[in-house]
């Protein structure tokens, strides 16, 4: 099973945080797309590819609202050339990127119809937009890179059955609970169909050998990926307290407080919610949790392990500890 490792990214601080990462032999390393949060991630993937030479690279996640898929195509692309074939792309309907500018969420249709266009646009096909317009990344086929890997972020039922008949992977946030995504991992194979797609899932992950710090360095965290939960028209799979803390997260979410443990919305998550959502506690106990999740057919792990106000150093020493303690006995 792969692990990558999610990010926020900052203005020099990305290309030493993914030196240190491919030192720690994660497999890749996905930065959030957030503009008014985060620094730009295609300036700061190029530097992360200067500075390693096997880590994988990518958003986590882009989206088509706020880029056009031409754009996109082209920014991908541009950096598999760079970096030797080693991107993935990560692609979602739009989160706090759009909302952060009054925008909202690309609807599920506009999204799969987005989505077949920029493959082709990856592939150097060209493709009819909207505006009737013919539109092809002209320089793509002189370069001889690889085509760039999509993996569609999927919550519900239908966002999920898009990346499985579309793209090359598909990673879910639908949370740790194993009868969660042990629905998801069914419902995708059962979208797929005859077409060869990648499982994988984004999972909030903290290491401590104090549970209270644990869940407190990923409790922002947690209150995103469990706020996509109100989205999706299926609950199946959900245990009644998750499903519970869901809704309460939803009357509670501000968006001012996005990511940070600090706001309403996070505090209000219980205790048990987190140990249920999220992955937390000691290395043995984070070993035993996603070892269980990867026998349920998952390729690969994106891990998120800090929310967007814990502090750097807490977040390294879990990180540190989920490399040294944890990764070795994945593998």
């Amino acid at each position: 099973m792969e692990v990558w490792i999610h990010q926020f990214s900052f203005a020099g601080k990305t290309a030493p945080a993914a030196r240190q990462i491919e030192e720690w032999e994660f497999d890749g390393m996905r930065l959030a797309d957030s503009q008014d949060l985060n620094a730009d991630i295609w300036v700061e993937l190029a530097l992360a590819s200067e500075v390693t030479s096997t880590l994988k690279l990518g958003p986590g996640v882009t989206n088509l609202v706020t880029r056009h898929p031409a754009v996109t195509a082209s920014s991908a692309s541009t950096l598999q050339v760079e970096s030797g074939g080693r991107v993935v792309l990560g692609l979602g309907r739009g989160d706090s990127a759009v909302s952060k500018i009054g925008l909202g969420s690309q609807p599920v249709a506009e999204f799969e119809a987005g989505l077949g266009r920029l493959q082709a646009l990856l592939s150097g096909e060209s493709v009819t937009l909207e505006n009737g317009t013919e539109a092809a990344i002209e320089w793509l086929a002189a370069a001889g890179a690889p085509k760039v890997p999509v993996v569609v972020a999927a919550t519900g039922p239908k966002v999920i059955s898009v990346g499985a008949r579309h793209a090359e992977m598909v990673d879910f946030t639908v949370g740790a609970e194993p009868t969660r995504l042990e629905w998801a991992i069914d419902h995708a194979r059962q979208a797929a169909g005859g077409h060869d797609v990648s499982l994988g899932a984004f999972l909030d992950i903290g290491v401590s050998e104090d549970l209270a710090t644990a869940r407190n360095l990923i409790r922002g965290s947690t209150a995103i990926l469990a706020r996509f939960g109100v989205e999706s028209t299926s609950t199946e799979g959900l245990s009644d307290q998750t499903r519970a803390g869901i809704e309460q997260l939803a009357a509670e979410y501000e968006e001012a407080g996005h990511g940070k443990s600090k706001s309403v919305a996070a505090q209000g998550l219980s205790d048990e919610f987190i140990d249920r959502f999220g992955v937390c506690g000691p290395p043995d106990q984070v070993v035993e949790r996603l070892k269980q999740l990867a026998a349920l057919g998952l390729d690969r792990v994106v891990m998120v392990p800090g929310s967007l106000d814990a502090d750097p150093d807490a977040v390294t020493e879990s990180n540190r500890l989920f490399a040294e303690q944890v990764l070795p006995r994945l593998r």
